[in-house]
């Protein structure tokens, strides 16, 4: 009962989030005044996709570990020292999500290829997504055939020659994010066919399909502006028809494959809050080893988390399990199954 109230509340929570991403859409392009119908499969896909997050999201929220996480995460953001958590919060968005720092411990052309995948799914996102929702849109200049102009929601933004270095630039934005997503995905894609390791625990569903799908959108992506650009049109509509389905496929994949990782990614910074705010109000230590081995909030939160999953780890006495580090943990078992078997009489039966 309680997983189907956390999925109903989850079902309603996205379903008034898309209708309000709707109503953004239709007023943000001027009443439709600015969308353009061509991209209408697109908008779908992309609808879908947004409900799937939010509902995926929202159920994720709700199980009481990330609740506890998030819900002091954003109450130590906004109290105390508001500004230096703000500044915390900033330093780490540009560090582990800008500019994926959490990756390069693991090797520099490992940190390059998921650079390049980061840089460029980010940048693609924030052009396609604007556009097809008719938010951005480029348009004439009145009494000329050389300057474009560029409008956000309807309203002139800039303008500029279309021979210019900035529409050169703005015309083929999405094919450099192409150029990054296909050099990142090749590295790892070939990591994948060859490593040993990584060949006896993989899945085509978890790891290679997302790799597959990256390569093959940004490779149609490509293949548009080869055909109209060098080929003269040739096979642009069978192009256009498979990168419809390519990218229609991957935001399909987002909220219920590897690609929600993105979307959880920035909640880890509310963890590491909620880490640096705990180290600040005191370790525990264990009673076994006589160590500090993590905060004291940590571990009152975990009590509290467990009993409301069901689990009591209290003893007697009124002290808890959970109070030992996992080494006094593994300690006091060990004493517990020599005292059971001393007991019994049988040391090694």
């Amino acid at each position: 009962m309680k997983d189907r109230k956390y999925n109903i509340k989850a079902l309603l929570i996205a379903t008034s989030m898309s209708i309000l991403m709707i109503v953004l859409v239709f007023y943000g392009s001027r009443k439709l005044q600015n969308f353009d119908a061509a991209l209408i499969t697109y908008l779908f896909g992309t609808v879908f996709a947004f409900f799937g997050i939010v509902y995926r999201y929202s159920v994720w929220l709700q199980r009481p570990p990330t609740w506890i996480y998030f819900k002091r995460g954003i109450s130590y953001l906004f109290t105390g020292k508001v500004f230096s958590h703000f500044w915390f919060a900033s330093k780490e968005s540009i560090e582990n999500i800008a500019f994926q720092k959490f990756i390069y411990p693991r090797g520099k052309y490992r940190w390059m290829a998921h650079f390049m995948i980061a840089i460029g799914c980010t940048s693609a996102f924030l052009i396609t997504i604007p556009l097809t929702f008719g938010w951005i849109h480029f348009s004439m200049a009145p009494n000329s055939i050389s300057v474009y102009e560029a409008h956000f929601f309807g309203f002139k933004v800039m303008d500029f020659e279309l021979d210019s270095i900035i529409a050169f630039l703005t015309f083929h934005a999405l094919n450099w994010s192409s150029y990054l997503v296909i050099f990142g995905s090749l590295y790892y894609l070939r990591r994948r066919l060859t490593n040993p390791g990584l060949i006896a625990t993989q899945t085509f569903e978890g790891d290679l399909l997302p790799l597959i799908l990256l390569i093959a959108i940004s490779a149609t992506g490509l293949g548009l502006t080869y055909s109209y650009q060098f080929m003269k049109g040739f096979a642009f509509d069978f192009l256009a028809v498979l990168h419809a389905v390519t990218v229609i496929m991957f935001l399909i994949w987002i909220p219920f494959g590897k690609f929600f990782h993105i979307i959880q990614r920035p909640a880890q910074i509310g963890a590491h809050i909620y880490k640096k705010q705990g180290m600040k109000m005191g370790m525990a230590v264990c009673e076994h080893t006589g160590e500090a081995f993590t905060t004291s909030l940590h571990i009152k939160d975990l009590k509290t988390v467990t009993k409301e999953l069901g689990f009591n780890f209290d003893r007697p006495d009124g002290t808890s399990h959970l109070d030992l580090s996992p080494e006094g943990k593994r300690s006091r078992l060990a004493q517990a199954h020599l005292k059971a078997r001393q007991e019994g009489g049988n040391l090694f039966g």
